[in-house]
């Protein structure tokens, strides 16, 4: 497969950057998901890939190759976009060959690569109908059928499940990763679903007003964002400013013990929801005890988040819902020192 490097790749578009000076290294076989809000470049990014931008600044190189300019017809690329774009009048397995169609693919070979494609999508079934009788999720899995079967070196998708209902795209997810994992081709995924780009990817890249804010693993993302804005995107709800000497973080609230050294300039901490321990009785032997009371509940089916004062500060912790604590009940939180991130910048 091809490995994808893009070396400070910026986009100008008059006087306005669009992407500033971006650097990535993706893998051969790696799935990687472009995440950020709208408007912050990622699909900027996915056209230049593409061929179907051309970067102002920087290189653009398949496998080693400089193919900055390259048109991208002379890419071997695929791309999935948003909209599925099928033809209304053609069926599923004429839509499928149409690609191989434009670039003068025997007969005999394109049947072949139908048959194993269809397979492959599991659309066997639904060959002879046309797109105004597929669900979403069929149409969407006939795009990709279209572009797969060009046997693409690299698969590029642009918010490809965002006309999808909540439960139509929690099964094509996991049917794209499967398939990628199968066929083990370089993917890069665009979204601004932090859901979606933690459960596809081996790798995001985060992207904020045209600048990468942090490339890593969707568990490091998580755990440790390396800026307050990067926690705020990810959902962290219990960011605080606090006073951090060696392992030690004073909060309005208490002194918790952190995990080590934190990382130089620190000035805040994260606690995720789901990692506090929530007490009806003050715990022995727990560490970075908090005495507080709940203020608010919210409750979500599986689980529940309370909103707990704690001196002056709320701080909210997400449990299952094998309990219900009422409002107004004093409770003690707890929280072990792995699970306690320090960032740099105030909240």
């Amino acid at each position: 497969m091809t490995t994808v490097l893009l070396k400070g790749v910026r986009k100008d578009f008059g006087s306005f950057t669009a992407i500033s000076n971006i650097d990535l290294d993706i893998a051969s076989g790696e799935l990687v998901a472009l995440l950020g809000p709208s408007g912050c470049g990622k699909t900027t990014t996915l056209r230049m890939i593409a061929g179907l931008e051309i970067p102002s600044a920087g290189q653009i190189c398949f496998d080693g190759k400089d193919v900055s300019e390259v048109p991208v017809q002379d890419r071997n690329v695929g791309m999935v976009f948003q909209r599925y774009a099928l033809f209304p009048h053609m069926t599923v397995e004429k839509n499928v060959l149409f690609g191989l169609k434009v670039r003068g693919v025997g007969k005999t070979e394109a049947a072949e690569r139908l048959e194993e494609i269809l397979d492959v999508v599991q659309l066997q079934q639904f060959r002879h109908r046309f797109p105004a009788q597929l669900s979403g999720g069929q149409m969407q899995r006939v795009a990709i059928a279209r572009t797969l079967i060009t046997n693409p070196s690299v698969l590029m998708m642009d918010e490809p499940l965002a006309n999808l209902d909540t439960k139509l795209r929690g099964e094509m997810r996991r049917f794209i990763r499967d398939l990628q994992q199968r066929l083990g081709i370089t993917t890069i995924f665009v979204t601004h679903d932090q859901i979606e780009a933690m459960e596809l990817a081996d790798r995001v890249a985060v992207i904020f007003d045209g600048k990468l804010a942090q490339f890593d693993t969707p568990d490091t993302l998580y755990k440790h964002p390396n800026s307050i804005e990067i926690a705020d995107f990810m959902g962290a709800t219990n960011v605080f400013p606090a006073q951090i000497s060696g392992n030690s973080a004073v909060l309005e609230f208490g002194t918790l013990t952190l995990n080590g050294n934190p990382p130089e300039g620190s000035q805040s901490v994260m606690l995720r929801s789901e990692a506090i321990d929530l007490h009806l009785e003050q715990p022995e032997g727990a560490q970075n005890v908090v005495e507080g009371t709940i203020a608010t509940r919210d409750f979500f089916g599986a689980n529940i988040t309370y909103g707990v004062t704690c001196g002056g500060n709320t701080v909210n912790v997400t449990e299952q819902s094998r309990r219900i604590v009422d409002v107004g009940r004093p409770v003690w939180l707890s929280i072990s020192p792995e699970r306690i991130w320090a960032i740099k910048g105030t909240a």
